[in-house]
């Protein structure tokens, strides 16, 4: 199974998006988009296939969101778009790409409904347990 993630390794949440995965016996493409941001052909792909509009990828928390004045419904979709790929950390994270879907794993779990064998149960870095429910 091909899995792309991409990641920021400073997040919690991406980082146990990452070890769901990896415990799951898939070795991801890991594409920490701080440093390597997508093209805007990528953003648009993968805020279609998320099933989402660009207001609702951006991140506010520990971003310019408030600074830019990006909460302001004047912004365009393709405004926002330009915002998150002059300051990818607007992108919220991590987003998962599998053949079974792309989704925005917050909370991490979320990921496990996208993986070929899931990890049944799972403890995140702090402490929460996570049981995924018998399919």
């Amino acid at each position: 199974m091909s899995v792309t993630i991409y990641h920021n390794p400073a997040c919690g949440t991406s980082r146990n998006t990452l070890a769901m995965i990896r415990q799951s016996g898939e070795e991801p493409e890991v594409i920490e988009y701080l440093k390597t941001p997508p093209s805007r052909v990528r953003l648009v792909e993968l805020i279609k296939a998320l099933g989402i509009s660009p207001r609702e990828l951006l991140r506010e928390k520990g971003t310019p969101y408030a600074e830019l004045g990006l909460a302001d419904p004047k912004w365009s979709d393709d405004e926002l778009i330009d915002f998150m790929l002059a300051h990818p950390i607007l992108i919220n994270r991590p987003i998962v790409v599998t053949p079974k879907g792309v989704r925005l794993c917050r909370p991490s779990e979320l990921v496990l409904d996208l993986l070929d064998k899931p990890v049944q149960s799972f403890v995140k870095e702090d402490g929460e347990a996570v049981t995924r429910a018998k399919q």
